[in-house]
């Protein structure tokens, strides 16, 4: 049985969307996650995300079963193929560094699942276990990446399309899985699925707010379509030292208690990793998102 009408509109009632003073993000208050939002409050927060790119949530707590809820009040759940599942949950990663590892993961600028033939709409990270200082996360604007770029540079990329690939990160080959001073443990596996490349546009239509996005990331956008690869590369170079510059970025400060949901179709994120000696972990959910047009 669902909630009384009148307690739906009470929740939305309460419910808080402020803009961050960055260029990207929103923090969401006057709500409690721990209940799953009914149709109405998770149709506003994906037009939240889909206007901000991510959005902030303090002061919860979540089980795992509850997490699950929020993400599939969403849209449906996408298994991550390389990352270990949470015990007993296998929809949920575990995103984890040991007190005594010096890899983090995630500690390169990207975008969840560009490599996937129907990239994911966004990710929920729960924060279980933080450093007692350190450990914040990164988050950069696409759309704010696309339109500060000079004109000349989109009417250039308008209309390309870029590869994505997923082999060189999680595969048998990738070099820093082979590196012997990689101590990425069992946090990592099943490289024989780092089978994916795919072409998608340089920009897209964003599918929730329509807005321009730039759409390539530095860790698996490899190459443009239809230019020799030097001049590929150089362009691909370009676009990400833009994308990353300070004004298209905004820091998130991991406190207990908190979650964040991305949108990965108009942000990039890197987690930090300057916490040595102490244990970070936090649990990932992956949303499923529709074909990209350009």
């Amino acid at each position: 049985m669902g909630r009384p009408k009148n307690a739906n509109i009470a929740a939305m009632a309460s419910l808080s969307i402020q803009a961050t003073d960055g260029p990207v993000g929103a923090f969401v208050s006057g709500i409690d996650l721990a209940k799953t939002p009914d149709p109405a409050t998770a149709d506003t927060l994906r037009t939240a995300l889909g206007t901000h790119g991510v959005l902030f949530f303090r002061e919860q707590s979540l089980t795992p079963e509850a997490h699950i809820a929020f993400a599939e009040a969403l849209a449906p759940i996408v298994i991550n193929r390389f990352f270990t599942p949470v015990d007993g949950y296998p929809n949920i990663a575990e995103v984890r560094k040991e007190a005594d590892q010096k890899d983090n993961i995630g500690g390169a600028w990207h975008a969840d699942h560009s490599y996937d033939q129907v990239p994911a709409m966004g990710s929920i990270l729960v924060a279980k276990e933080l450093p007692p200082a350190g450990g914040d996360t990164l988050f950069a604007g696409m759309y704010a990446a696309h339109d500060s770029l000079p004109a000349d540079i989109r009417e250039r990329i308008s209309g390309l399309r870029a590869l994505h690939s997923s082999r060189h990160v999680f595969g048998a080959g990738a070099a820093h899985l082979n590196d012997p001073d990689n101590d990425q443990g069992d946090r990592y596996g099943n490289p024989d699925a780092a089978t994916q490349d795919v072409w998608h546009p340089v920009v897209i239509r964003h599918p929730l707010s329509g807005r321009k996005s730039l759409y390539v990331n530095p860790d698996f956008a490899v190459r443009i379509d239809g230019l020799p690869e030097a001049e590929s590369d150089e362009l691909l170079q370009l676009l990400f030292e833009h994308a990353k510059r300070p004004e298209h970025i905004y820091r998130f400060e991991w406190e207990p208690g908190s979650i964040a949901l991305w949108d990965n179709r108009a942000t990039w994120h890197l987690a930090l990793n300057d916490y040595h000696g102490h244990r970070r972990l936090m649990h990932r959910i992956t949303l499923a998102g529709v074909a990209l047009e350009g």
